[in-house]
């Protein structure tokens, strides 16, 4: 019987074990295929308060994991939740195989990006192609060269604003011929003198393999179907996030888009079960606010366990 089982090893599920660890709560981490998640795919970062160079984001999440374990956090690495049983407590979930029970869960099983779905996105990622521009829009590789942001929505058009402070120019292509954002924030890209829209426009090719880095785009257009290319230096790719909670749909309330509802702090609507993360946080979406998330889902879940006995 295990008194915390944690789902997923990004920021927000290993602060959650250094926290419920500190507590002598000894908590299971089920790491996910992805361990350490999204943030192990990023080369530097740079926002995440402490470390004045930035850091590598498997670097800092193989820290976490460190630290987690040295107050007795025990890892189960890349292993996969495939079942859960929330009817009744103690809760089961079935990982590879085995079932195992705890009193309390704490889902911080993350978002992943939504992909293109082309051979060259996967080839050129960390190569200039990449899913976030708060983390990576800085680089040197990227500074005052062309950049292509591709979506419509709001996460477009932020991508797109911020890396205005680098870019010569930022290309915006979209699929549509308006954009789908909040009207302020279309008002905001579209007066932006560094932004040129590319309408009704998708991306069918990423160039260039052949040289492993990221010179252009090639471009269908939706109507008339002619191509194109655009030079670019890096590709942005904003098409939104896809959150890792079907396992729980049915039981555990969500949102519309599969975004976990938390209330009063980090409980979800079932009693013992947390959340924490990227899959219940649509807005933020960073490492410092998924950490955050984490620390609070653990403090939640200490004081249920204190309160159930």
């Amino acid at each position: 019987m295990e008194n915390v089982i944690i789902i997923g090893s990004g920021c927000a599920g290993l602060t959650a074990a250094l926290y419920t660890a500190r507590a002598n709560l000894n908590p299971l981490v089920i790491t996910g295929r992805m361990q350490g998640g999204l943030l192990t795919t990023t080369t530097i970062v740079e926002n995440y308060p402490g470390f004045i160079d930035g850091i590598d984001g498997f670097q800092l999440m193989t820290n976490m994991q460190q630290q987690a374990e040295r107050f007795g956090a025990r890892i189960r690495p890349l292993a996969t939740v495939e079942q859960v049983d929330l009817s009744h407590r103690p809760f089961s979930i079935t990982v590879d195989g085995d079932r195992i029970e705890s009193q309390t869960i704490i889902i911080a099983t993350g978002a992943g990006h939504r992909h293109l779905g082309i051979p060259s996105e996967h080839l050129l990622e960390n190569k200039g192609v990449t899913y976030c521009a708060t983390c990576d829009g800085a680089l040197p590789m990227f500074r005052n060269k062309p950049l292509v942001v591709i979506g419509g929505g709001d996460s477009a058009c932020e991508e797109a604003l911020y890396l205005t402070r680098f870019a010569s120019t930022v290309h915006l292509v979209h699929r549509r011929d308006s954009l789908r954002a909040s009207k302020i924030m279309a008002e905001r890209v579209l007066s932006h003198p560094k932004i040129k829209p590319s309408w009704n426009k998708t991306v069918t090719e990423i160039l260039d393999v052949s040289k492993d880095e990221v010179t252009g785009v090639r471009l269908a257009d939706t109507i008339t179907g002619e191509a194109s290319t655009l030079d670019c230096a890096g590709v942005f790719i904003a098409i939104g996030l896809v959150p890792n909670t079907s396992l729980f749909a049915g039981t555990i309330d969500m949102d519309e888009s599969g975004y976990i509802k938390p209330k009063d702090g980090s409980r979800t609507n079932v009693p013992g079960v947390f959340v924490a993360g990227d899959c219940a946080d649509k807005i933020y979406r960073q490492a410092i606010t998924a950490a955050g998330m984490g620390c609070m889902a653990a403090i939640d879940c200490e004081r249920f366990l204190m309160g159930s006995h």
